[in-house]
């Protein structure tokens, strides 16, 4: 492949430092994990951004979570129409294969996906509105949860609210596969709406009794 180029060296240098520190002082638990395979407790959904650091906000081992990262942490609704679904594959491979017990699907503070969907759902990024925009395309999922939070007065407080009620919106997302409905109306697996609050460390689980995320 003509294009590849070799990892930039600051990269080569932590990758060495790695091996030679961590690996070094748990290589049978790593080789462990290669050979027995993968029994994750959870899939988590989560943002694209460099910000959200899921295995330091839960002090998660290597194999503890099933991870999947995409813009705006959003599950699109379930459409087998045989075309490309990355999220709704990866869904899939969690339930029906790793058979985790907990879906978790969670957002973040200062989002720029949700700052893109908000601006387009407003008419004021045409650039979002174009049939070629990926971006884009993928936020139509949220135009919902737009309609939900555009009254409200605040700037702030409706970015906030939009984000908070997109994680709502792939909940309800999920539960149009078949293959996460049955199991959850059995009581075999449980789904969970987290916000995380980046500048403040927080974070937040919708309570369906308060109809609200609270603190944990």
């Amino acid at each position: 492949m003509k294009h590849a180029r070799p990892l930039p060296g600051s990269l080569v240098g932590r990758y060495h430092g790695w091996k030679a520190t961590t690996y070094a002082d748990n290589a049978q638990w790593y080789r462990r994990l290669a050979t027995d395979g993968q029994r994750p407790r959870a899939m988590i959904v989560a943002c694209c951004d460099s910000r959200v650091h899921l295995a330091t906000l839960f002090e998660a081992e290597q194999g503890e979570f099933f991870i999947h990262r995409n813009i705006a942490n959003i599950v699109p609704p379930y459409e087998p129409d045989g075309l490309r679904h990355g999220t709704s594959a990866a869904l899939e491979y969690a339930v029906t294969a790793l058979n985790v017990t907990q879906v978790i699907v969670m957002g973040h503070s200062h989002c720029g996906g949700i700052e893109g969907c908000h601006d387009m759902c407003a008419g004021h990024a045409p650039e979002l509105e174009s049939p070629g925009s990926f971006v884009g395309r993928w936020m139509d999922v949220l135009r919902p949860a737009y309609e939900v939070v555009k009254d409200i007065a605040d700037p702030a407080e409706r970015l906030e609210a939009l984000g908070k009620q997109a994680i709502l919106t792939s909940l309800e997302n999920l539960m149009t596969f078949p293959f996460v409905a049955d199991p959850v109306q059995r009581g075999d697996l449980a789904l969970h709406a987290v916000w995380n609050d980046i500048a403040e460390g927080g974070l937040e689980v919708y309570d369906p009794r308060l109809e609200r995320f609270a603190p944990v």
